[in-house]
């Protein structure tokens, strides 16, 4: 099976929020930093791409088909904007950095984070560090599709950027009793032993990331030559080459922060939400998803005033949408030349937090 992600790594910029950062749940954390990487001028309309769970800012590596002149994501047209997302270990604050207080590594301590708070966290950046107050469009799967559902809804509520627009993919409005079970197994899986559980919980992921059609026809029944069948092998291979780019502990914490997403919570529920949108919104499911089935995705469609749909067709699941990129590629493009509210800006000066 193609790999969804190639090399990944913790380059780019960085950025330090002033203060104390005050989280959702309760807890605060203090001076987090974003780490962050942009491609054209910041003076044409700003693309904010928001990439999936285990994902880092270096869209490069895996949405690169999609990138380039010509294509959906054009640095010749736009200024792009990728941030990864707090909890990762790819360069932003998480489990793994050491509190700007104290100087211990946060380890285990590290606080519950909501997709909400990521996401204000970026406007931050955005707002105080690159002075862009106006976002043409966010673009995002999976966890990437949440973040654009939060950018679309704290925009009014944080009056530090505006957005048009966004393009959200394979996602619902919230993440339900089925999602939360898959992490939940995968989080058991590293209270038992953290490199043992991670290996196991990338294997359980890669599981409802594809789909059974995909599963039986690349392996079906057919073994190895050490008598193993050959979807085992592949199992076991994901895993290892999980557990050399990824930490234990920061996936504890980014499942546990994709388990908050409820774009309902505290704005009188999911319907009240999505209705309050006014921005052209297109939203797309894969026809073969499991793991966030494609009524998720009719059902955002139908309760945005302005979203349009369209189904990326595969046999490829929920990673149809890394690995679909003439659909994905064609669809976001179609969706960007219509719309109308597109022009430059002019970024205030930049001003550094460091």
């Amino acid at each position: 099976m193609q790999d969804e992600y190639g090399d990944l790594d913790a380059g780019g910029e960085t950025y330090y929020f002033d203060g104390e950062f005050k989280l959702e749940f309760g807890k605060s954390l203090f001076r987090p930093q974003v780490r962050y990487r942009t491609w054209g001028d910041p003076k044409n309309p700003t693309l904010v791409v928001a990439h999936a769970l285990t994902g880092n800012a270096g869209i490069d590596t895996w949405w690169g088909e999609i990138m380039g002149e010509g294509k959906a994501l054009d640095s010749s047209e736009n200024f792009i904007i990728c941030m990864n997302i707090l909890g990762s270990c790819y360069g932003s604050t998480g489990p793994m950095s050491r509190c700007e207080k104290t100087g211990e590594v946060y380890g285990d301590d590290f606080p519950l984070v909501s997709v909400r708070d990521t996401v204000r966290l970026h406007m931050h950046l955005l707002h105080d560090h690159l002075g862009i107050r106006r976002v043409s469009t966010v673009i995002g799967g999976s966890l990437g599709g949440m973040q654009a559902l939060e950018w679309l809804l704290c925009a009014p509520e944080q009056k530090l950027v505006t957005v048009d627009s966004a393009v959200v993919i394979a996602c619902g409005a919230e993440h339900n009793a089925w999602q939360i079970g898959i992490s939940e197994t995968q989080r058991q899986a590293l209270r038992l032993h953290k490199e043992d559980g991670l290996r196991i919980a990338r294997q359980i992921a890669m599981i409802a990331y594809r789909s059974p059609v995909a599963y039986r026809n690349k392996f079906g029944r057919e073994r190895t030559t050490d008598g193993r069948f050959q979807v085992a092998s592949y199992l076991e291979y994901q895993g290892r080459k999980f557990l050399s780019r990824f930490d234990p502990t920061s996936y504890y914490a980014i499942t546990e922060q994709m388990d908050t997403h409820d774009v309902g919570r505290g704005r009188g529920g999911i319907e009240a939400a999505l209705s309050s949108l006014s921005q052209r919104i297109l939203i797309m499911g894969i026809s073969s998803d499991v793991l966030y089935p494609l009524e998720e995705q009719q059902e955002l469609a139908r309760l945005i005033p302005n979203a349009g749909f369209f189904e990326i067709v595969t046999d490829e699941g929920h990673d149809g949408f890394l690995l679909e990129y003439d659909q994905v590629g064609s669809a976001i493009s179609t969706f960007i030349g219509s719309l109308s509210h597109r022009q430059k800006q002019v970024a205030e000066p930049f001003i550094s937090k460091l």
